[in-house]
């Protein structure tokens, strides 16, 4: 699939995503929508998977750290094959294998249980070691968001991924400056990210802007040596939809019809498609 491909494919999964929020009548549209390019360019570009074998031993992990933007990642996995894509519409049922958060017991393609902020960056860091320890080759990213770069979790974890030389592991910034109560400079502002991931001694990467597929491959493919890399990618909350963007308040909250049928409108897809 060509970059100008996966462009038009970005759009169809945007409006995955708004249709499962709109069926499950609950959710988080805006982290999930910003996060999009940023999975492509793993999934379709960079990382050495096969969503015929999931659970193969030397494939690259992928953690989502911001658990809550799961609707982003389950609408690339049922893309790429993982499951089938009518799935996607049982989001947040009590038996569908797609809960609110990412659950690896129940869905194919995800490595790790999210949603407690902090902690997904943390066992990816584990997983890096342990593949570093195994003499493995297979390389572990984590996503991780603007308001989890608050939980000391995450920099315990970038304290230890730097001690232990963690080449095998990047860790990208979702950043697109809110989170659920607001802007991150008045909730609690995380100042600069770069300079702070280079402090704990990564290689910092600056995408600015992390809709930019390209760029974003760009950065992942940057060869490092003896430290992990941090990628901090400038992005849009609610990205793709006029009225969620850079707007807190879709933090978490589902579309109503209204809502639904405007954003398929500006995206271009049809209301039952």
């Amino acid at each position: 699939m060509t970059i100008t491909q996966q462009k038009e494919k970005a759009q169809q999964l945007r409006a995955d995503i708004v249709k499962m929020l709109y069926l499950a009548k609950s959710g988080h549209p805006g982290g999930s929508l910003s996060s999009i390019e940023i999975l492509m360019s793993l999934y379709y570009n960079v990382a050495k998977v096969d969503p015929k074998n999931p659970k193969m031993e030397d494939r690259d992990r992928i953690v989502m750290s911001k658990g809550h933007a799961c609707p982003a990642l389950y609408a690339v996995l049922a893309d790429k094959g993982y499951f089938p894509k009518e799935d996607l519409w049982t989001l947040r049922q009590a038996d569908s294998h797609l809960q609110g958060h990412p659950d690896m017991l129940k869905t194919p393609g995800v490595d790790v249980n999210t949603g407690s902020l902090g902690q997904g960056i943390s066992i990816a860091g584990g997983m890096a070691l342990a593949a570093k320890y195994k003499k493995a080759d297979y390389k572990v990213y984590a996503i991780i968001g603007d308001g989890e770069m608050q939980e000391g979790l995450v920099w315990e974890a970038a304290m230890s991924s730097a001690h232990y030389k963690l080449d095998n592991f990047t860790v990208i910034l979702d950043h697109n400056g809110l989170q659920i109560d607001g802007k991150n400079e008045d909730v609690m502002s995380i100042g600069d990210a770069m300079a702070k991931f280079a402090a704990f001694g990564f290689e910092c990467i600056k995408v600015d802007d992390g809709h930019d597929i390209e760029k974003i491959v760009a950065a992942l493919n940057k060869p490092v040596s003896g430290k992990p890399k941090f990628i901090c990618c400038e992005t849009v909350k609610g990205k793709g939809i006029s009225y969620m963007e850079n707007n807190h308040g879709w933090h978490g909250k589902a579309p109503s019809q209204e809502d639904y049928e405007k954003a398929m409108g500006e995206l271009g897809v049809a209301v039952n498609g």
